[in-house]
């Protein structure tokens, strides 16, 4: 029976007491634990950031990328192992300003990934510079005046791209967040869990005080329909005294990119027989380009 010890690791957080990356780090391997997942059925990938620490925390399988290519690895490894669970952990200058474009087309292409994002709208390792989720005005030691710049919506842009769960928590309530971690890792394609989380040491302004009275269950209305597009979309133009958290679409009907892939019929690559060509085969290859 596999218990939260099994994710243990030796090495210790570095985290600021008080980071919203713990609740978020204990909620996914509580998450782990419920959905009857061992370390070693796991691939934990993250890139650049406070909250991409998280796989050197964890004893699963890890990977840890560039700045902004956790999507583009994991798409990969993906691909080579289907039958692993492959998670991403990074925070949104890593998911959404660096990795951007990845982000896009993970959404529409449905590659079957858990993407979660730690979102505290800063660039926390880099001491404190506006991320792509940083309000308008949103002042730092790096913008003194106040970012000028449009903050980017993620629930809005993965509903646009054609996403087929879209959701968000936030890491003052862990029991939430587990669930929504544990409804994503069921998903058949690409599941983006938006986590709403403080900076307690580069965005106090956005504290656990000021997100508790705003943040509300999308769920607790038991006439919200989660499949209907255009109010997922409208619910995603929600913030700043009201912001929803759960699952704000979900569609189960379409297949995962890996589904598609001819080569991935028989089953993940690492287990199908390696085919090695005979030299009188390569020698004709190699001729049709001489």
């Amino acid at each position: 029976m596999v218990t939260v010890k099994d994710y243990a690791s030796p090495v210790r957080p570095t985290w600021c007491t008080g980071c919203g990356n713990f609740a978020i780090w204990n909620a996914l391997k509580t998450a782990l634990v419920e959905s009857d997942l061992a370390p070693h059925q796991v691939m934990l990938i993250s890139g650049i950031g406070c909250g991409s620490k998280l796989p050197d925390y964890t004893t699963a399988n890890g990977f840890l990328s560039l700045h902004g290519r956790t999507l583009a690895v994991a798409t990969g490894a993906r691909l080579a192992n289907h039958g692993l669970k492959v998670i991403c952990t990074h925070g949104d200058g890593d998911g959404y300003g660096e990795g951007g474009n990845h982000f896009v087309s993970a959404v529409r292409r449905n590659i079957g990934i858990v993407d979660i994002v730690q979102d505290n709208r800063v660039y926390g390792l880099t001491k404190g510079q506006y991320s792509p989720t940083s309000p308008r005005g949103f002042v730092t030691r790096t913008s003194p005046q106040g970012a000028i710049e449009q903050a980017f919506n993620p629930l809005a842009s993965a509903v646009a791209a054609g996403g087929t769960f879209v959701s968000r928590g936030w890491s003052g309530d862990i029991k939430h967040l587990v669930w929504l971690i544990k409804e994503g890792l069921q998903h058949r394609g690409y599941a983006l869990v938006d986590v709403l989380q403080p900076c307690v040491t580069f965005n106090r302004k956005y504290s656990y005080d000021w997100l508790r009275p705003r943040v509300y269950k999308l769920q607790d209305d038991p006439e919200y329909d989660s499949q209907d597009r255009s109010v997922a979309w409208d619910k995603a133009q929600e913030g700043g005294e009201r912001i929803p958290i759960g699952i704000l679409y979900r569609i189960e009907s379409l297949p995962a990119y890996e589904e598609l892939v001819p080569a991935l019929e028989e089953g993940p690559l690492v287990r199908q027989p390696l085919r090695v060509k005979t030299r009188d085969q390569y020698e004709a290859l190699k001729r049709e380009y001489v």
